[in-house]
């Protein structure tokens, strides 16, 4: 009798198993208008905060630079914006903004300002001295110098801020489906409350496919705006 009870708790295993797979091909034929919006959606916040970050990042940082008493402000809040729990950022935000893409966007740019502020910093901070004053020498204005002498050698450094503040993001953004606003992550939030594994198998290895994606895309944007590092290199 218990060898026929084990029998059939096998069998019924089995059944469940082959009902729940870990991911259903015909999932992708049934939903993938669903899938697409959710890709797109997810592309769309993680450009969004990244582009909207580099930009206020690289006006904090000409303030740091200008004006150095500014430089651990400015470092300070960016880096307590950084460790605020994005569950709890997102909750903060919704009595305001609602459960609205602008509620998504704030904390993933926040979380973009502390790696793109020090990495810029970083980058100008490497240009050698020697080379400002040759470039002073020449007579060049200071806009000029920082955007002909200056951003050339510190590109490196920013670029690399961007691939790390990219994939960061790609991360959050799945964190964002609480709000409704999580592009793949409202795959991965589905497949976790019906306990049916195909979107949220889907929902994480699109998620993971898009960040290494992206990271190869800024990688080939560093050495096509770089090509002297990358001849370094070889």
């Amino acid at each position: 009798m218990t060898g026929a009870i084990g029998i059939g708790a096998g069998v019924i295993g089995t059944a469940v198993t082959n009902r729940n797979p870990i991911l259903r091909w015909s999932y992708f034929t049934e939903q993938t208008e669903s899938i697409v919006e959710a890709l797109v959606q997810h592309l769309q916040l993680t450009l969004s905060a990244v582009g909207i970050g580099l930009i206020i990042s690289g006006a904090l940082a000409a303030i740091a630079m200008k004006y150095q008493w500014t430089v651990g402000p400015i470092t300070g809040t960016t880096a307590f914006l950084y460790t605020i729990p994005s569950v709890a950022f997102f909750g903060v935000l919704v009595p305001y903004t609602g459960n609205s893409a602008i509620t998504a966007i704030i904390p993933l740019v926040c979380f973009t300002l502390l790696i793109l502020v020090t990495n810029i910093l970083d980058g100008f901070r490497a240009v050698p001295v020697a080379v400002k004053d040759a470039a002073d020498g020449m007579g060049l204005g200071t806009s000029r110098r920082v955007l002909t002498v200056e951003l050339p050698i510190a590109m490196p450094y920013i670029i690399n801020g961007l691939r790390i503040a990219t994939v960061t993001t790609v991360g959050l953004v799945t964190v964002a489906a609480i709000i409704g606003y999580g592009g793949l992550g409202r795959l991965i939030l589905d497949g976790l409350r019906r306990a049916f594994w195909t979107p949220l198998t889907i929902g994480a290895g699109l998620s993971i496919l898009l960040a290494l994606l992206l990271d190869l895309m800024f990688y080939w944007l560093g050495n096509a705006v770089t090509p002297w590092t990358r001849r370094k290199r070889t």
